[in-house]
């Protein structure tokens, strides 16, 4: 007689066959005393009375109780996140990814949810958002702002509704912090100081922002770590937050933060070697320049005004710098590229502390790339 797991008639989830025996019972056995098979099978079931004997084995009952737990209990859904450097062709791949796994995405780089600002963004084209839905893009007015908390309420709520339609939410983006917020959730920090805002942007224009950041590093070295000197808002935030709550920023990161909860999260990391990406940033600005840059800049300065906060972006600052005569046209664009190219290093220090990131040595837009990324998601989905 033998014994399967796969039913639970016994109440110990056994299923006895017919037909079967132990060959070592089949002659020479007393009626009294047991086959070795089945005192083997017995210790088993009484929880390896001879942990000598089976010193790997569990007991049926337990393993079978967690078999059964795991069946039943529903897999959260999965959430693809692409991050990466500019100009690493995270679009490309999550489109890739779009298209295979019915998805829809949702924009994480916080110039590209303006409206009204095309060609310094790298927006999707027309033509790839009408293909695959996209999400926070060109939904807030140029004169207006978006903190990374109001991102993350927005972005959950969007993923929330992206899953219940059975569809795969993709987040793309580059803006680290827009992203931690999302993913992690931010701490509930004091309230703004306009007073104190004034009193250190004053600072900043009559000594620059090295000064600033070096009250920063006084208050509190882990922040300014993580914040370069040349992000002035940022750095005023994080000092507003030190006064007003007499405690590093840092320490008050870990606390009252509320992960983003209901999804199993794939981050699929860019990391095209350096020079390359170089040299796809030069070229991105360049073509940037040639494709109206300026002409834009100066459509938007006199529809919005200086109050524009995308003004003040990457490649916009240039053109800004040369409507206003500061600098001329070849030297804008090589300053452009140089703001990039360092905005590209600061991001990839920033990803390199996102938890579990499966990293992808290539540009996003490489055939090879995609089929790697492809074949990671669907091992999870």
């Amino acid at each position: 007689m033998g014994f399967s797991s796969s039913r639970t008639g016994s109440g110990l989830g056994i299923q006895y066959r017919r037909g079967y025996s132990c060959p070592q019972s089949r002659a020479g056995r007393s009626a009294r005393a047991p086959s070795p098979c089945l005192r083997r099978r017995s210790d088993r079931l009484a929880g390896n009375r001879n942990p000598a004997a089976h010193s790997d084995a569990r007991p049926l009952l337990v393993l079978h109780q967690l078999e059964y737990s795991l069946k039943l209990a529903p897999r959260e859904p999965l959430l693809a996140v692409v991050l990466g450097p500019t100009a690493s062709g995270k679009t490309a791949l999550a489109l890739a990814l779009a298209r295979r796994f019915s998805g829809e995405i949702v924009n994480c780089d916080s110039v590209a949810m303006y409206r009204d600002f095309e060609i310094g963004t790298a927006k999707p084209s027309a033509a790839e958002r009408a293909e695959v839905p996209h999400h926070l893009l060109d939904f807030v007015d140029p004169a207006a702002s978006v903190t990374a908390g109001e991102y993350a309420r927005q972005a959950r709520e969007t993923l929330r509704k992206i899953s219940r339609r059975g569809r795969l939410p993709i987040v793309s983006g580059g803006t680290g912090l827009y992203l931690r917020a999302l993913l992690e959730g931010l701490f509930a920090g004091p309230q703004r100081s306009e007073d104190l805002r004034s009193n250190l942007r004053r600072r900043v224009e009559e000594s620059g922002p090295e000064r600033l950041h070096r009250i920063l590093r006084r208050l509190d070295s882990s922040a300014a770590e993580r914040i370069h000197a040349n992000d002035v808002p940022k750095v005023i935030r994080a000092i507003e937050v030190c006064l007003a709550s007499r405690r590093p920023m840092t320490e008050l990161w870990q606390e009252g933060r509320e992960a983003l909860r209901g999804f199993r999260i794939l981050r699929l990391g860019l990391n095209p070697e350096r020079e390359a990406l170089y040299a796809r940033i030069n070229e991105r600005a360049a073509k940037m320049f040639a494709h109206g840059l300026i002409a834009e800049t100066e459509q938007l300065w006199k529809k919005y005004g200086d109050e524009a906060r995308p003004l003040t972006s990457l490649g916009y600052k240039q053109a800004m710098q040369v409507l206003r005569g500061e600098i001329d046209r070849e030297l804008a664009l090589e300053s452009a590229r140089q703001a990039h190219r360092n905005y590209a290093k600061r991001q990839m220090t920033w990803f390199r502390r996102e938890p579990e990131v499966h990293w992808l040595a290539g540009f996003g837009d490489d055939r090879g790339i995609q089929l790697e990324a492809l074949a990671v998601v669907e091992q999870n989905i």
